[in-house]
């Protein structure tokens, strides 16, 4: 074990870091579209591609060699060649989908893209609902297309309808909108916790729990959170290469680099921010508590400047508050990438456990609770997106234990009035429950830190106010809003959203998929 900091500096990578993504079109044979298409997320990908072509449908693969680095390339078939598979994601049941199919499949790789693959030969259209993990994967089955999402939508997909080079229409999807957008007539979010049989439709398989909590005592929702989260860290853990953990210095971050630490002789934390942020001190005391490598970069207002219209056509949004957490997460990757090739983050512990300030305007626990379940249902193009295409960006998978499904279904047992709960001194503490279940793996003081979000704690809010008087141009927030009939919150949100049209020759496509945050609080 040892712990200490590098100098963040940046140095160019010798070998690609590959990442998944998919792409492809039904109705047709024209792989060339498909190319054009996979073209698009070469950045999901660097490390190699494939193809499946059939006479009424394309495949496109770009890869991530996170399981069987040698032997994982996609396509894969099953064994008589007439289906084929491209996935993006991991499954995290894989290794005992595999023992239970062993006996009645050959499998040609260790991928656990193949397990899905033999899984759906048997199960059919059950098989999304079988998988744990995360994933978006499409099968080409002789006369019929299969597209299936993970149940929360923690890996991305997108569809549409375009023309192929005959002219003849045929239905599209890709991992990101950037290579439909200018493209297809329509384009759409392929629905979190959904199938989709060219025969059938979109059939819906998953929907987040909204049963009322259970009645435990408060000692035991604490042992069983605890345990719960065990499981989940430990299952994500599952990889044939590094794996690394980003650290804000906040709970969430510091609970999942604290139990991750336990599985591996050496864990990579990192952590972004300005010199002598809050999260800058809070992360290197964790790294020094939890025995990790720690590594750190300090922005600058010149490098957010230079690099923030790339994270605005990165995140795919121009909402504020996403780009306002997108820019440290950009840094972070980046700096990340250089070390490991999947990152574990604390995304969901928030809508799980109450962790955000208009939860405490909440005085009746039902409501809460049911606003905590319908907030864990709305990630997927919100926090999760950034997480995706940020990381991605860099050629980097990321990992949300807190959004394993068994852990969600678990953590929604838990009263309200255990997730925020009033002290005796009349004060409401959010995420109490997780802060108790595990106040023995950190200092005290990280355990019980007041909730920061991420752009406020690495010190991205105070750097804004300068970074964005340094650009020349002056907006008319009024005169922006008549012009784009767009209603924009600020100067600071239209200039995001005039960056975001810059982008595409067709930008409405993917101003109708911009989910806003602000918006999505229904209490």
């Amino acid at each position: 074990m040892r712990s200490g900091y590098d100098d963040g500096q940046l140095f160019e990578r010798k070998d690609p870091f590959p990442v998944c993504g998919i792409a492809g079109i039904w109705g047709s044979s024209d792989g060339d579209v498909v190319e054009r298409l996979m073209s698009g997320i070469v950045h999901r990908g660097p490390d190699g591609s494939g193809m499946h072509v059939q006479s009424n449908g394309v495949l496109g693969h770009r890869r991530l060699a996170i399981m069987d680095p040698a032997g994982g390339m996609q396509p894969l078939y099953d064994e008589t060649a007439m289906a084929a598979i491209v996935a993006n994601g991991e499954i995290y049941n894989f290794p005992a989908l595999r023992h239970a199919l062993g006996d009645r499949h050959t499998f040609a790789t260790t991928s656990d893209t193949e397990a899905v693959l033999h899984l759906f030969e048997e199960c059919g259209t059950d098989t999304p609902a079988e998988l744990a993990g995360m994933f978006a994967f499409a099968i080409c089955d002789q006369d019929h297309l299969f597209l299936a999402r993970d149940p929360i939508g923690i890996k991305p997909l997108y569809y549409g309808r375009g023309l192929d080079s005959s002219g003849a229409e045929v239905t599209a999807f890709a991992s990101e909108m950037k290579p439909l957008a200018d493209w297809v007539e329509e384009l759409h979010e392929f629905p979190a916790g959904t199938w989709y049989d060219s025969r059938v439709g979109f059939v819906p398989y998953y929907q987040v729990p909204t049963a009322p909590p259970v009645t435990r005592a408060a000692d035991e929702h604490v042992a069983l959170v605890r345990r719960g989260l065990e499981d989940a860290v430990a299952s994500h853990m599952m990889s044939d290469v590094p794996v690394g953990a980003f650290l804000s210095g906040g709970l969430d971050s510091s609970v999942i680099a604290a139990l991750a630490r336990r599985h591996v002789d050496e864990l990579h934390t990192f952590s972004v921010g300005l010199p002598g942020s809050r999260d800058i001190e809070a992360a290197r005391r964790v790294a020094a508590h939890i025995g990790s490598i720690h590594h750190e970069y300090l922005m600058s207002a010149s490098e957010v400047v230079e690099r923030l219209p790339d994270i605005v056509h990165a995140l795919e949004s121009f909402d504020q508050d996403l780009v306002r957490s997108a820019i440290p997460t950009y840094f972070c990757a980046r700096l990340a990438v250089q070390h490991v090739k999947v990152i574990l983050t604390g995304e969901g512990a928030d809508e799980l456990f109450a962790g955000y300030a208009y939860h405490k305007t909440v005085s009746d626990p039902a409501t809460l609770h049911r606003e905590l379940c319908r907030s864990i249902s709305t990630l997927h193009n919100i926090n999760l997106q950034r997480v995706d295409r940020l990381t991605m960006l860099h050629s980097l998978e990321g990992r949300v234990p807190f959004l394993d499904t068994a852990f969600i279904a678990l953590a929604l047992t838990v009263p309200a009035e255990l997730k925020l709960k009033t002290m005796t001194d009349g004060s409401q503490m959010e995420k109490w429950v997780l802060r108790a279940a595990c106040q023995d793996l950190l200092p005290a003081d990280i355990v019980w830190r007041a909730k920061e979000q991420f752009d406020e704690g690495s010190g991205t809010v105070d750097l804004l106010d300068e970074v964005l008087g340094s650009f020349p141009h002056e907006i008319d927030l009024d005169a922006y809003r008549t012009a784009t009939d767009e209603p924009v919150r600020s100067a600071e949100e239209a200039l995001y959203h005039r960056m975001l049209c810059d982008g595409y020759a067709r930008p409405e496509m993917i101003l109708r998929n911009v989910a806003r945050w602000t918006e999505d609080r229904h209490i």
